[in-house]
């Protein structure tokens, strides 16, 4: 956070948290897994990388 802006700090740990829960609701919960669903959570990441990257 000493680094980077309150707004892009929230937005990666707003990713990172909504990533884990998803996975977490997968391997411990047997949520549905689908390619959509996939596609969706590495959309997720590359968002987090982006903004990390960029910013």
């Amino acid at each position: 956070m000493r680094d980077l802006p309150a707004g892009t700090a929230y937005a990666v740990w707003s990713g990172i948290g909504a990533f884990g829960t998803v996975l977490l609701g997968i391997v411990f919960f047997h949520d549905s897994v689908s390619v959509a669903k996939l596609v969706c959570l590495m959309m997720i990441v590359a968002g987090i990388v982006g903004v990390k990257v960029f910013s």
